[in-house]
Formats: structure tokens, C-alpha cells, sequence
């Protein structure tokens, strides 16, 4: 009687497919996947238990380094779970600015997705192509913190300064040319045989499932749930933005993809509304306390030195209690579970990252599948190792 032996194959985590130094532990039969078991924990930094030994302003650049792809969306969801314990309210020009920001950030964080997912199929003119309009969101990132990746822009209360004269044209040509490009990417993609082949039919997940396993944003929206935080349960004022919410019918790779293109077009709309929203007005909230002062008085003023440097090194005292704030970032719902004993440190720090908990969908969506068919469902999936071995 003829026996069949499995094969067990180390995929990553030193590996260009997997997105980060992930390794996966592969149970073949042949080429065909039987067992997956992701193995993490190779990037661990333990931003969770240093955010307990920092003030609430220090802990600000570690979440930058969660999802670098998306590092004004990890400032927004902590810098609001932050405000939500301090009661603050922004001002009106500061909340307009950080949805800008934000939805470049998803530009942004979705052309490395496309760039990274096409050359992993093979289709290189794609990458390059992402690759330049991702240049032009660093561009303008650079131009309002002088930092090109980890902008550490935004503070409790506002921001750290305005943005300067030229941010608004730079980002209107920017935006009124982008959907061009996106159909540029379609032209290439869309209909191309080879591309249909490789993602239509695969890694396929049901709504249930889904669910079950608590995947959020483009992933569960690819499965046609339709769900958004932005729509659903508004912060930032995006309630009072209209954008649609595009959900997908076959649950693959493929109406993953369409998902993420509408969203970018959607990011640009909501962008252009922003603009037409943008008022002068102050950036930071009036909360000395909480606030820094504004560089002028820094620089010639006794009091403002005083005022910058107590904060700086001591912190601000944020009242006690607990708060969960969830925001849509580009990978999903991104989460930061706060509780405040009442001092100038978090007594403790719980982040949820989309991409860990949409990287337990890996085994569900593979199985069966060839390993090259697996590659497209790592790509698909969108992760980044940053906030997944935060």
C-alpha cells in the first residue's frame, strides 16, 4: 500500500514574499498546502511596555514605527485615544489637516500595497509606477515635519505647527492627477490574463469566516462586509465627509484588489473636500497644560522656555480612567486600549493591529493552495512585521 510522506518548508522569514521578516511553516503534500503556522516574533520591540516608562508625548514617535508604511495613521489613533482622556477639543483647522494627512497616508500605505503585490506576481512596470506618486506624498510629508517616513506630526491638541503656504497647491496638483494614475495601474492590471489568472478564485474567504476571525478593513470588505470606521463610527469629523465604501462579491484576491483601487479614488475625493474646508484659524488647542507653546515665545520669552521645557521633561498629568479609540487605518481597524492612573505615563498600553489579527486569515485563505498561489495571499493581506511583532 502506498504511502504519502509530507514535506515541512520554512518560507521566510529571510524571503522577499513575505513582506517582513515573517516565516512560515509550510506542510506540503507535493506543491499543494495542507497546514500553515505563521511564526512571528522576529521584529519584537515591546512598544507596549516602553510606552509605561515614557510620557504620553515620548510614546507619540514609537507608534510612527508600528506600521511605517502608515505612520500619520498611527498618530492619529493614539494622539485621539490620548485626547478622549483629556477631554480636549481641536481645533477646527487641526481636524481638516489630520484627514488630509490621513488619507495620504492611505494613498500612500495602498501604493506600496499595489507596488509590493504586483511585483510579487511578477508585474514589475506597476512598481515603479506606484513608486513615483508615493514619492510625491514623502515629498509633502518632508515639506510639513522635514521627516520623508516618520513624520511624528501630530500632538494632543492639534498639531506640532501649521503647514506651511504651499502645502494646499502641492497637494491639489497631486490629487487632481492621481486618478489618472490609477487608471494607468488598471490599464496594466485589470484586465491583463496573467494577473486574472493569479488572483480571480484565490485566496478565498467567506463574510463568516471573516468575521469569526476578526478581520477588518480592505481584507473584510474584500469578503463583502461592509464595514468602515470612518462611516461607521466617525472621529475626526469624517462624518461630515461623503465617500463611498467599496465591498467586494467574490471574497478573492482579486475583489481585494478592485476594493483597495475604489478606496484610493475615494481617498482623493475626500481629500479634495478637506481642501475646499481648509480655513485659517489656530492648529494646537488653547490648553496650556497640555500644549506646547508656540516657538516665538520659546525663543524670547523666560516664561515660554519655562513653559516648553516643564512639558518636554515632565510631561502632562492625564486625568485617570481607561479608553479604546479605533481608527480605519489603511491595513484595517487600528486600535489603542489606554488606562491612565493620572499621571504623566500610561499605566498601561494595549495596541491592536490590523495586520496581526488579519494574519491569523493566512491558513484559511491557503490551504489547498499551491505555493506560489500563497505569495499572492501574503500580498493580498497587506501586512507589515512593525506592528505585528510591535
Amino acid at each position: 500500500m502506498a504511502t504519502t510522506e509530507k514535506m515541512i518548508l520554512n518560507m521566510g522569514p529571510q524571503h522577499p514574499s513575505t513582506h517582513g521578516v515573517l516565516r512560515l511553516v509550510l506542510e506540503l503534500d507535493g506543491e499543494v498546502i495542507t497546514k500553515i503556522t505563521p511564526d512571528i516574533g522576529f521584529l519584537h520591540r515591546g512598544v507596549e511596555k516602553l510606552s509605561e516608562h515614557r510620557t504620553y508625548h515620548q510614546v507619540l514617535p514609537l507608534t510612527d514605527r508600528l506600521d511605517y508604511l502608515a505612520p500619520m495613521s498611527n498618530n492619529l489613533g493614539y494622539i485621539l485615544a490620548v485626547e478622549k482622556l483629556l477631554d480636549i477639543e481641536v481645533p477646527e483647522r487641526a481636524k481638516v489637516i489630520r484627514i488630509i494627512l490621513a488619507e495620504l497616508t492611505r494613498l500612500k500605505s495602498h501604493l506600496v500595497w499595489l507596488a509590493c503585490h504586483a511585483l510579487d506576481i511578477g508585474a514589475m512596470t506597476v512598481f515603479i509606477y506606484a513608486f513615483r506618486e508615493r514619492e510625491t506624498i514623502m515629498e509633502t510629508y518632508e515639506l510639513i515635519s522635514g521627516a520623508r517616513m516618520t513624520s511624528n506630526f501630530f500632538r494632543a491638541g492639534g498639531l506640532s505647527m501649521d503647514v506651511p503656504p504651499e502645502f494646499e497647491k502641492k497637494v491639489r496638483d497631486f490629487i487632481s492627477s492621481m486618478p489618472g494614475y490609477l487608471d494607468q495601474y488598471e490599464g496594466l492590471l485589470t484586465t491583463n490574463p496573467i494577473w486574472l489568472k493569479r488572483t480571480i478564485g484565490n485566496g478565498v474567504i467567506s463574510a463568516e469566516d471573516a468575521i469569526d476571525i476578526g478581520i477588518t478593513g480592505p481584507a473584510l470588505r474584500g469578503s463583502g462586509v461592509d464595514l468602515d470606521l470612518r462611516r461607521d463610527n466617525p472621529y475626526s469629523g469624517y462624518d461630515e465627509y461623503q465617500f463611498q465604501v467599496p465591498v467586494g462579491e467574490k471574497c478573492d484576491t482579486f475583489d481585494r484588489y478592485k476594493v483597495r483601487l475604489v478606496e484610493m479614488r475615494e481617498a482623493c475625493k475626500i481629500i479634495n473636500q478637506a481642501l475646499d474646508r481648509l480655513k485659517p484659524g489656530p492648529v494646537l488647542a488653547d490648553s496650556p497644560q497640555v500644549c506646547y507653546p508656540p516657538k516665538e515665545n520659546v525663543y524670547n520669552s523666560i516664561e515660554g522656555l519655562i513653559h516648553h521645557f516643564k512639558i518636554a521633561s515632565e510631561g502632562y498629568p492625564v486625568p485617570a480612567g481607561e479608553v479604546y479609540q479605533g481608527v480605519e487605518a489603511p491595513k484595517g481597524e487600528l486600535g489603542f486600549y489606554i488606562v491612565s492612573d493620572g499621571s504623566s505615563k500610561p499605566y498601561r498600553m494595549r495596541i491592536r493591529p490590523p495586520s496581526f489579527v488579519n494574519l491569523q486569515a493566512i491558513e484559511k485563505m491557503a490551504k489547498g493552495s499551491m505555493i506560489a498561489d500563497l505569495v499572492a495571499v501574503i500580498g493580498t493581506l497587506d501586512i507589515v512585521l512593525g506592528e505585528i511583532d510591535r
